[in-house]
């Protein structure tokens, strides 16, 4: 039997392998086959469960368990382990115990306890923490339930007139009921729903979502796409009559600048954006400019739609009650130029200032109208999302991952405005309803539950140099500890493959938005010349493209150009080592003062020097004499970008392990020179060992100094355990002797 073609969502089930898959199996493989279209559902959002007759670990007898998507978990990337596993009966049974309550319903502390039940339900000691679904999953008829969050029905579920829309849609195999916040109530209630509407097939959550079942899984699978291919199909031909992409949301209001020009702009304006966003914590920033959104934020209707707020209550967890929508004014300069960009900054800065403080206003009138006795103290007053006519959208997040969550949400939000204003009448979620769920005891226990943030959490770290040796590490380093990382290099390759590292180790994050290099995970490996001012400014603007600006600088490049046997040096590499060693760090601390004034938040910057800035010896005048310079250029940065930023250096002594300064020739050269034996055979690590050991032998410690004994002296003045610590130069040597304090 040939399959059916869908126009809307992506047929992804494929029989010949779900045979070789056990039961609790095959519900993974529904539940990540349906997350995996963002069409479906949203990173995060939906659950899915089966019921699936299992042998019981105390009695070795048949029982059925209700497998469904645990707390947290993301549809596209569960796994097994992400699933709570419960006893049907005695989820049925909890019903009695919900009865018992002297004062129950909606929204009632009685409802919230039963949360505190479902442990003494799980089957077989499954510690993952079931969904306040759960009861949504365990009281419907079906074996197989899907729970999911399409766009498409969304939509209807929020359209003026939704329950007449979906009986016109489904007819009578989806039945249309009422919002209901998720819980106990709404599990109750689809019950009800469901034993008087026996032929359904699911339900229709007004301003939520679809709910669908089935007795067997495929035709669960089959069927949540059939409902969101009707919803689609539906739409789709409401929004062509009415004039299609042309005419969505009113109509064109404002052009969109070229692509280049849009770049020049985020550039300039995101890190003083971020320093205006991040005055009680730091936020990381993603831009979307696609022609989606873009779509939406230059239309006649955004203005009114975005002050609506969202609707789908997954999608205002991240992006708040509303976004900030910015009603920008015409900017008579039309030449597209660089003063175009400077000009078109200055008005989108006096609007923002403006549009802040009322967001903040109205977000407090929110909290203040909406709070109940015993509601949590009201968070961040700043938007998580802004929306720019001209220019698209800027999302922040406490970190890289929630960052691109947001962005895509608000996605979602716009397409199911753009469906419901085609059938309908947008109408987004009573702020009293909305409030209830931000605020709702549950989330801000489960807030209270996460662990504490590390320590570098929420900042973005440029390390230069990081293609190798002890710029790597101190990469690898500044992410262990929460940092996002920025790994810069003259080698783009090498640069990007210190990235990839990182992003291999710790996973790219959720979220399925971000345009351009703004879809990143916790790292990204760019290329820059750090004697050439134009190539730090674009390196620079393409980190504020990525995180939206950055936080602290480490420099580790360098260059070693020795003498010759009569300790000559050319003209041209000794301009080369100082302009590398100094210049290049002035440059970036120059260059980088800028964005950090801009930001107006605090930083670090933490140069390379060396023990040999202090260490007069024969064979090394350049480098040596560019490390003293460098020493000094600390102090008077130092002075120069205080109290914002704090300056200071780490001094390593001859780091021969995996430092890119150590070429095979040079290492043999200096094996040569001490008279140490080797052999042309031996490899270089071989050779590197013994030359480090040799170089350790005149240190106190009498250990060899490694990259990372270099990136934890990073790593401590990065982090507010050496905050008193400015203009200064940390060694980093073995105890080299030659080199104390004078």
């Amino acid at each position: 039997m040939a399959k059916k073609k869908y126009k809307y969502v992506n047929d992804l089930w494929k029989d010949s392998e779900v045979k070789k898959l056990d039961a609790a199996n095959r519900l993974i493989y529904r539940s990540n086959k349906l997350g995996s279209d963002q069409r479906i559902t949203n990173t995060g959002g939906g659950n899915t469960s089966s019921k699936i007759m299992e042998t019981d670990p105390l009695t070795g007898e048949k029982v059925e368990v209700l497998w469904v998507k645990g707390s947290g978990g993301d549809l596209r990337t569960s796994k097994k382990e992400n699933f709570a596993s419960l006893y049907q009966e005695k989820l049925i049974a909890l019903q009695t115990v919900y009865a018992n309550k002297k004062k129950r319903g909606p929204k009632s502390p009685a409802e919230d306890e039963m949360v505190g039940m479902y442990p003494h339900c799980t089957f077989n000691l499954n510690p993952r923490a079931s969904s306040i679904d759960t009861p949504l999953h365990s009281f419907v008829p079906g074996k197989h339930v899907d729970h999911t969050h399409p766009n498409a029905p969304i939509a209807i579920c929020a359209a003026k007139n939704s329950k007449k829309i979906t009986k016109e849609v489904y007819g009578d195999d989806i039945v249309w009921t009422p919002w209901l916040r998720p819980g106990f109530e709404l599990g109750l209630a689809l019950q009800e729903v469901s034993a008087k509407n026996p032929r359904a097939k699911g339900v229709m959550l007004g301003q939520h979502g679809l709910i669908n079942w089935a007795d067997d899984e495929k035709d669960c699978y089959y069927l949540s796409l059939d409902l969101i291919e009707k919803a689609s199909a539906h739409i789709e031909k409401a929004y062509k009559k009415k004039g299609g992409d042309k005419k969505a949301f009113g109509g064109q209001k404002h052009v969109t600048l070229p692509e280049k020009v849009r770049r020049k702009v985020f550039a300039k304006l995101l890190p003083w954006l971020r320093g205006q966003v991040s005055q009680q914590k730091r936020f990381i920033g993603t831009i979307q400019d696609d022609a989606t959104i873009l779509r939406f934020v230059n239309s006649k209707d955004a203005g009114r739609l975005a002050e609506l707020g969202t609707s789908c209550p997954d999608h205002f967890l991240r992006t708040k009650i509303k976004p900030l929508y910015v009603p920008l004014k015409a900017v008579k300069n039309k030449k597209l130029d660089d003063a175009f960009v400077e000009q078109y900054v200055e008005t989108l800065k006096a609007e923002l200032t403006a549009g802040l403080k009322q967001y903040r206003k109205d977000y407090a009138t929110y909290y203040k109208n909406c709070k109940r006795p015993g509601s949590p103290a009201m968070r961040d007053a700043n938007p998580t999302v802004i929306l720019i006519p001209g220019c698209g959208m800027i999302t922040w997040g406490k970190n890289k991952s929630e960052s691109r969550v947001t962005a895509e949400f608000y996605n979602c939000a716009v397409e199911v405005m753009r469906g419901a204003e085609a059938i309908d009448k947008y109408i987004a979620l009573p702020q009293q309803e909305a409030f209830d769920i931000e605020y709702w005891a549950l989330e801000e226990a489960k807030l209270q539950r996460m662990p504490a943030e590390k320590e570098l959490a929420r900042q973005v770290i440029v390390v230069i140099g990081a293609g190798s040796g002890i710029g790597r590490e101190v990469a690898h380093r500044v992410v262990r500890d929460g940092a996002h990382v920025v790994c810069v290099d003259m080698n783009l390759d090498a640069a990007q493959a210190t990235a990839k590292e990182i992003t291999d180790q710790y996973g790219v994050g959720i979220g399925v938005a971000g345009s351009g290099i703004s879809n990143c995970g916790p790292a990204i490996g760019l290329a820059c010349n750090i004697t050439d001012r134009a190539s730090v400014r674009a390196m620079l603007d393409e980190v504020a493209l990525a995180y939206g600006g950055f936080d602290s600088i480490c420099v580790t490049a360098g260059v070693f150009w020795p003498s010759d046997t009569t300790g000559h040096i050319p003209d041209d590499k000794w301009d080369f080592t100082f302009g590398v060693n100094v210049k290049g760090s002035y440059i970036v601390g120059d260059e980088a003062a800028n964005t950090w004034r801009e930001q107006r938040l605090t930083g670090n910057l933490i140069l390379t020097t060396s023990a040999n800035a202090v260490v007069a010896k024969k064979g090394s005048v350049a480098y040596d004499t560019s490390k003293a310079a460098a020493n000094h250029l600390v102090r008077e940065l130092a002075i120069e970008l205080a109290p914002t930023v704090r300056v200071n250096a780490v001094a390593p002594a001859t780091v021969v392990q995996g430092s890119s300064m150590f070429p095979r020739d040079r290492v043999i050269g200096s094996l040569a020179k001490y008279g140490i034996k080797y052999t042309e055979k031996e490899s270089d690590d071989s050779l590197r060992n013994k030359l480090a050991k040799f170089y350790a032998g005149r240190t106190l410690t009498n250990d060899p100094i490694t990259p990372e004994d270099q990136a934890e002296a990073f790593y401590l003045l990065l982090t507010r355990r050496l905050s008193k610590t400015c203009g200064q130069v940390i060694s980093v040597d073995g105890g080299l002797h030659e080199a104390f304090l004078r």
